[in-house]
């Protein structure tokens, strides 16, 4: 990878693991639903106008707007908005890996590789540890349990991405832009009926700028620009190669939600945060090891 994509890359993991803080400070002006439908407004229109839709079925698109989108996100902004601290969610969201090899397994008929039981299961361990340090560092069992939510949404969209991509070429800013169009109208529905008409008035009457350049962020720049961006880097570079970089958003979650908002963990949360990283650090690079000694106890054949 070049230095400018380097460069590139590391904006992007920046970009998404700063979201978090960005989210937190959204949800301090805004209701999370109505936060989800106004962040998706944005990422629609004005671009669904210079975007072409992409060469799938409606009901496809409808699908992983439902999930990726409206599910994913409905789940996370209420976790941190009843009790889920910034650096902690953008650790537990990574569970979305635990997720989609579950959703493959069962929907897809896809077998496990031989060390994934084992590495998944620290990973499960850590979340596991994490979830009984509720009241903690201001995490709350429901917070916790709703972002759990999230990442299975997140999970079940890669199972639908994966059968889009398997149809046909897609371009990503497309797929992003059009599935965009999903998400509004259920979140305003949901805002309206759990949320109340009294609560969405008031966040609207009194947006705050904070509240208006969180929106813009969290849809020009960790939206649109995060998934353009990756996209190219994905074809221009192999999928081993990228992917693994997407372990260092919540390493950068964690670092900004303790810079920006001052969030304290304790010991016991930071032995589950090492568990999760290390079981998800063993599943991506466990296969490469292997293949690299194997490859070293064969020896060339001298002539």
């Amino acid at each position: 990878m070049s230095l400018k994509d380097w460069g590139f890359a590391l904006l992007i993991v920046f970009a998404w693991g700063f979201n978090f803080v960005v989210i937190h400070w959204g949800l301090d002006g805004l209701s999370p639903l109505l936060l989800g439908a106004l962040r998706f407004s944005l990422v629609a229109f004005p671009a669904i106008l210079f975007v072409p839709r992409p060469k799938i079925a409606w009901r496809w698109l409808l699908a992983y707007g439902l999930t990726i989108s409206f599910g994913q996100f409905a789940f996370l902004f209420t976790a941190m908005k009843v009790g889920m601290p910034a650096g902690i969610a953008s650790l537990v969201l990574q569970s979305q890996v635990l997720f989609t090899l579950l959703f493959a397994a069962v929907l897809l008929r896809e077998h496990w590789l031989a060390h994934q039981p084992f590495t998944l299961g620290i990973s499960a361990l850590g979340l596991v540890l994490l979830a009984t340090q509720q009241g903690q560092s201001g995490m709350t069992l429901a917070g916790f349990l709703l972002t759990i939510c999230a990442a299975a949404c997140w999970g079940l969209g890669n199972i639908i991405n994966r059968h889009i991509s398997r149809q046909a070429s897609l371009n990503l800013l497309s797929l992003v832009v059009w599935s965009a169009l999903i998400p509004p109208l259920p979140f305003f529905i949901a805002s309206y009926l759990l949320e109340g008409p009294t609560v969405m008035a008031n966040s609207l009457l009194h947006l705050q700028w904070h509240s208006v350049l969180a929106v813009v962020y969290l849809a020009l720049i960790a939206t649109l620009y995060g998934y353009v961006a990756w996209g190219r880097l994905l074809r221009t570079y192999p999928v081993a190669q990228v992917a693994p970089l997407t372990l260092l958003v919540p390493l950068v979650g964690l670092f900004c939600a303790r810079l920006f908002l001052n969030e304290q963990l304790t010991h016991w949360q930071w032995i589950g945060i090492l568990l999760v990283l290390s079981g998800l650090l063993l599943n991506i690079f466990w296969p490469r090891w292997l293949k690299v000694r194997h490859r070293q106890t064969i020896k060339p054949t001298e002539h």
